[in-house]
């Protein structure tokens, strides 16, 4: 016997069960008449149960679809193919024009044999439009994005292809200088968009190996030299005994230069790079204790910090706080990148006051290495 039509021979069992589905169910008998309805349904409806039991569930239960034709005639599901076990998954609209998701499972007695019960399931549609509106927020960030950089190398390039004569050989160096510098936002932001597909779909690739903390932070530091900045800005603090430090070296670059890039884009002061044995809060009196197989790197500025109420919100998609001038996906992507290794991250208030960046690495090589 088919579990749920068996399940409805007990009225009281049936009504328990219904209970537990997460979604609005109706469920209709071989009459098309409601024998079942749980309270998440009566919560989507906004109908009472006495309006649904007993009624015929084509009346009593209006669906429409987009072009505000009936579902139930549309389905038939008394009246049409025998061979048919239920619907999947389709975006309709009930009589108060509130959307649902809808689902349908038809039971028989036998193949071939008429319907005897109809069970519908129904999802409210929000979670849906917040997916949608979170892949138009991503097209609308990623257009405006990339039309100022763009822009910029159109302007200059067709500029520089049409008077070259015109400039002076300073002049034509900055105007190359800016394309290659817009070029590398672009392949930054591209870089970006590739690492969140990765990350939502659980499909980013770590390649750990030893790593030489030191000569990493230092390397950053030349590079933020390179660009204008000043070397006196930057302090290294790595102890003598820090223990061996496992990460894919590419990943870490990427992990280091969005939170140093935040520190002196949003920071003041200096800028800190430092390294220790990782720990955890711990006792009544919230002391630390050691981590074992951990390492915690730190960046840290002298700025005003992060306002404790948007310490949750920083690593979420689009996040920009007060300014802005990023994507808001940098952040996303390093909490990403980090916990790919096993670790996590936090941000606290630096000795200074300012923000602080704490993130945590292996110090010993994964099991399939080992």
């Amino acid at each position: 016997m088919d579990t749920t039509a068996g399940a409805l021979l007990n009225p009281q069992t049936a009504a328990k069960a219904s209970e537990l589905v997460p979604d609005g169910l109706v469920a209709a008998g071989a009459d098309g008449r409601i024998v079942l309805v749980n309270r998440r349904a009566l919560r989507i409806t906004g109908l009472r149960r006495e309006e649904l039991v007993g009624a015929d569930i084509r009346d009593a239960l209006v669906l429409q679809d987009s072009d505000g034709s009936s579902w139930w005639q549309t389905t038939d599901p008394w009246g049409g193919l025998r061979t048919r076990t239920g619907h999947r998954e389709k975006l309709l609209m009930l009589a108060n024009g509130r959307e649902v998701l809808v689902t349908a499972k038809y039971t028989r007695p036998a193949r071939n044999q008429p319907v005897s019960l109809v069970v519908v399931v129904m999802r409210d549609a929000e979670h849906r439009r917040r997916v949608e509106a979170n892949h138009a927020a991503l097209i609308s960030t990623v257009a405006h994005e990339l039309r100022s950089p763009l822009t910029s190398v159109k302007g200059f390039s067709s500029t520089l292809l049409r008077r070259w004569e015109r400039f002076t050989d300073e002049q034509k160096r900055l105007m190359i200088e800016t394309i290659e510098a817009d070029a590398d936002r672009v392949t930054r932001l591209i870089s970006e968009l590739l690492d969140v597909s990765r990350i939502d779909a659980g499909r980013l690739q770590i390649r750990p190996q030893p790593i030489d903390v030191p000569a990493v932070f230092e390397r950053h530091v030349e590079r933020a030299v390179a660009t204008g900045h000043e070397r006196e800005r930057f302090v290294l603090e790595v102890p003598d005994e820090l223990p061996e430090v496992w990460a894919d070296p590419d990943r870490l670059d990427q992990i280091l230069a969005n939170l140093v890039e935040n520190a002196l884009r949003h920071g003041e002061g200096a800028v800190t790079l430092a390294a220790h044995p990782a720990h955890e809060a711990s006792g009544e009196n919230g002391g630390r204790r050691p981590l074992e197989g951990c390492v915690d790197l730190v960046v840290s500025d002298d700025g005003q910090g992060i306002d404790p109420a948007h310490r949750d919100l920083i690593f979420s998609r689009f996040w920009h706080g007060s300014g802005r001038g990023s994507t808001g996906l940098g952040l996303y992507v390093v909490k990403g990148l980090v916990e790919a290794h096993g670790g996590r991250i936090l941000v606290e208030t630096a000795p200074s006051g300012g923000a602080q960046f704490r993130f945590s690495l292996p110090s010993e090589a994964p099991e399939y290495l080992q």
